[in-house]
C-alpha cells in the first residue's frame, strides 16, 4: 500500500456496486457495512461479494441492547460470533468482549437510541472510540459526540452513515496505517490509534443531509416498528432458532 493515509467511512447501511463505485470515487478505501436486522454470517456474504481491490467491505454489526422504547446502539467490528438485537446491555458488552471486537458509540446522546453521557463515563473503559461527526447530523448534534469524546479521552470516528447512496463520500476517518482489512482495523480502534476525521462541506452534500435525516425519522419509528412487532420474529431476534438459545437468559423480549 502506498504512504496515503486509510480512508475509512466507520458505519454505512447499504451496500451495492453503486455504492462501491462511489465510495471509490471519493478515494474512500474501507466501507464499514452493518445493516439493521440482518445476521452477520450475511453481512459478512454481502461484504466479500461486494469487496473490490481498491474498496474492501469490513461487516460488522450494529446491535440494538435493551429494549423498544429504551434501546442503546453499540457497534461492534471483528466479530467471528452473530450477537443478536435486544439483548441487555451488559450481555452485549461482555460478547463483545469475548469476541475481542472493537466497540463504538455511534451518534451518542441522538434521541433514545443512542448513549447518554453519563453511560459513556460508566463504560469508558470498553468503548474504543465515539462518533463525533456522523453526516446525517446536524452541528449541534455532532458536537455533543465530541464533547463527550474529549471528556472522557475517548478517540473519535466519523462516518457517513449512509442509509442512502448519495451519502457515500460525505464524511470518512483517515488512518496513518494500514487498515484496509477486518483484523487491522479491529486492531487499530482497539489500540486507539491516531486518526483524523474529514467531513465535507459542500452544497450538495448539506442537501444530502436533509433527505438522509428525513429518512431517518422514518426509520426509526414505524419502519423498524413494523420490521419489529408485525412482520414477525426478525433474523436478529434473540430467541431465533439461529443463536440455539444462548441469548434466552439476557433477552429482553
Amino acid at each position: 500500500m502506498s504512504d496515503a493515509p486509510t480512508r475509512v467511512d466507520l458505519h454505512v447501511k447499504v451496500l451495492d456496486d453503486r455504492i462501491v463505485e462511489r465510495a471509490e470515487a471519493a478515494g474512500v478505501d474501507v466501507l464499514v457495512y452493518a445493516p439493521h436486522f440482518v445476521r452477520l454470517p450475511e453481512i459478512r456474504t454481502r461484504a466479500e461479494r461486494f469487496s473490490t481491490d481498491e474498496v474492501t467491505v469490513v461487516p460488522a454489526r450494529e446491535v440494538f441492547t435493551g429494549d423498544w422504547r429504551n434501546r442503546r446502539h453499540l457497534l461492534a467490528i471483528g466479530l467471528d460470533d452473530p450477537v443478536p438485537d435486544f439483548i441487555t446491555y451488559e450481555a452485549a458488552l461482555a460478547e463483545f468482549e469475548r469476541q475481542e471486537a472493537a466497540v463504538v458509540v455511534p451518534h451518542p446522546e441522538f434521541l433514545n437510541v443512542s448513549l447518554t453521557r453519563a453511560e459513556v463515563s460508566a463504560y469508558r473503559d470498553r468503548i474504543h472510540a465515539i462518533e463525533t461527526y456522523n453526516a446525517k447530523l446536524f452541528e449541534r448534534q455532532n458536537a455533543r459526540g465530541r464533547r463527550i469524546a474529549e471528556a472522557f479521552d475517548i478517540p473519535g470516528y466519523g462516518s457517513s452513515y449512509a442509509h442512502l447512496r448519495g451519502s457515500i463520500g460525505a464524511a470518512w476517518t483517515e488512518f496513518e496505517s494500514d487498515v484496509t482489512d477486518e483484523a487491522a482495523l479491529t486492531a487499530a480502534l482497539r489500540n486507539r490509534e491516531e486518526r483524523t476525521v474529514v467531513r465535507r462541506t459542500d452544497p450538495a452534500t448539506t442537501a444530502r443531509r436533509l433527505v438522509e435525516f428525513a429518512h431517518l425519522g422514518f426509520e426509526n419509528s414505524y419502519g423498524k416498528l413494523d420490521r419489529l412487532f408485525l412482520s414477525g420474529m426478525e433474523p436478529t431476534h434473540p430467541r431465533h432458532i439461529a443463536y440455539g438459545g444462548r441469548f434466552d437468559d439476557v433477552a429482553v423480549y
